[in-house]
């Protein structure tokens, strides 16, 4: 087969387990060969529209097999896949559309109108609708339906682009990360030796698949062992409990606010989740007493770290360590390899805050038309610079501390944001929080805590202040305490500190 990319996975799936379950959505179930059929008959729509090898195809949609159709089908032609945030606007989807040079759109339900607010679409050879097109624009189904099955081998190298993934654009404008097949490829690996993926595998997709993690850490490693994905539309508390139960499930991912929404339902208390094998998070640092909460349950609790740019697993605590070491974010994965760095680029010794940097198969290989900001993001030997500060202790296991950005110095003390998060998440009203630094005339900086309460209770801000005071130095503890109903956050769940540093101050503050 000339195709050694992710173009290639439905044909081989298909001949090892035609028949077996590969996607679950809304109560359907499409077979492997299935998934092989229709995203070849994709693939050859794609081809009659004139999109060829290194041409982009973008998709913009809540979670569906479509998706993954779209994906493989742009991958078996040699064309690289962008999938776009959903929660954007349109005009900030006609930024990441233009800058990728996008050839043909595949939107979704629910995104009409923004497809339609596109002016970037004029620039486009095709628009298909999953369901209502506009005039002008494809019908999914029935044009999916038209595509020849005949079976494609398009020539593919490992070293080729696979996806554009645009960060989230929390500060400027968003970058495009470049993905190969190798970086899938490798990162899938280093998944599997840190975590027992197994073929009978039900693994909940319940995170946009336009992230990294739902999308490289969950849905591609579970299709390559040939398990099932079960495909969540949009993260909903309820229906993940009532998807456990009806399927089984057997695996899932979540971030802070995923966890602590599901600990936090009544039904938590009495639900069956022994089907559960493990629980993974990443991207932010998890709070360890939300951790314990899921351990007291005997579930198993898996934590890694990484970034879009390494595809993205850069540390993994594997399941054996994730009691005793709950909070840290693991060791290198087998195929990488991590170093904590001071800002001299010299080495930080155990204990000491550094830079994570980070090499190997799995780390992008640059931005997309950014030549400036890929030589920026790199060492000297191909070191990555996360922008995150951790820690690691004498056995090697690395803790994330903050993002080097969302520091602040009050009073000439370093304070780290997360640190004191972590604490005001214990509080147990707390039910999400942020830290920002703010100016102080006194210290420089101080922080501004910006929290939501739990359901039915109640929290002031000398409360809150008190609560920390026993746990933190002073020089930590926020001047600031501002109470909202809900915290702003990017698709991946990730709170927007810039948009809370927007923020005036209130009068008297």
């Amino acid at each position: 087969m000339h195709n050694q990319g992710i173009g290639s996975w439905p044909a081989r799936r298909a001949q090892l387990s035609p028949g077996r379950t590969a996607l679950v959505h809304e109560g359907k179930a499409v077979t492997y060969a299935q998934v092989h059929e229709r995203s070849t008959r994709l693939a050859s729509r794609l081809r009659a529209e004139g999109v060829g090898p290194g041409d982009r195809v973008a998709y913009l949609g809540t979670n569906h097999p479509a998706f993954a159709e779209t994906m493989f089908a742009t991958h078996m032609i040699g064309a690289v896949f962008v999938p776009l945030n959903f929660r954007l606007t349109a005009p900030e989807l006609d930024y990441v559309l233009g800058h990728s040079g996008a050839s043909l759109l595949v939107y979704g339900h629910g995104c009409a109108e923004t497809a339609a607010a596109l002016t970037a679409r004029d620039g486009l050879r095709g628009v298909v609708a999953l369901s209502d097109p506009s005039p002008g624009e494809r019908d999914y189904e029935p044009w999916l339906a038209s595509g020849d099955p005949s079976p494609l081998d398009v020539p593919v190298s490992r070293d080729d682009p696979a996806f554009i993934l645009y960060t989230s654009g929390t500060t400027g404008r968003p970058k495009g990360a470049v993905l190969t097949h190798a970086n899938i490829i490798w990162n899938t690996l280093n998944l599997m030796v840190g975590l027992d993926i197994a073929s009978d595998e039900v693994t909940l997709i319940s995170a946009p698949l336009f992230h990294v993690a739902a999308l490289n850490q969950m849905l591609l490693p579970t299709f390559l062992k040939g398990g099932c994905s079960v495909i969540m539309p949009a993260w909903d508390v309820d229906a993940c409990y009532d998807l456990i139960a009806e399927h089984r499930i057997t695996w899932m991912f979540g971030v802070t606010t995923m966890f602590a929404a599901f600990a936090q339902s009544p039904r938590w208390a009495g639900a069956d989740l022994s089907s559960l094998r493990h629980l993974m998070s990443g991207g932010a640092p998890i709070p360890e007493t939300l951790i314990r909460t899921y351990q007291e349950r005997g579930l198993v609790f898996c934590q890694g770290y990484g970034l879009t740019e390494t595809s993205p697993g850069a540390t993994w605590l594997e399941a054996a360590e994730s009691v005793e070491r709950a909070g840290s974010a693991g060791v290198p994965v087998f195929f990488a390899d991590v170093r904590l760095v001071r800002p001299d680029l010299t080495e930080a010794v155990p204990g000491e805050r550094g830079e994570v940097l980070i090499q190997g198969p799995n780390v992008t290989p640059g931005y997309w038309n950014d030549p400036e900001a890929t030589a920026a993001a790199f060492s000297e030997g191909g070191w990555f610079h996360s922008g995150d500060i951790a820690t690691r202790d004498e056995d090697g296991f690395v803790t994330i501390v903050d993002r080097v950005k969302d520091m602040y110095i009050s009073g000439g003390e370093n304070v780290y944001p997360a640190e004191t998060e972590a604490v005001l998440f214990e509080h147990p009203s707390v039910a999400g929080c942020a830290v920002i630094g703010v100016p102080d005339e006194k210290w420089g900086q101080t922080g501004r805590a910006f929290f939501t309460l739990r359901p039915g209770t109640h929290a002031t801000a000398d409360e809150l202040r008190s609560f920390l005071a026993a746990r933190l130095a002073k020089y930590k503890i926020p001047a600031h305490f501002d109470e909202v109903d809900s915290l702003p956050r990017t698709g991946s769940g990730k709170v927007q500190k810039q948009k809370l540093r927007e923020l005036p101050l209130p009068p008297g503050s």
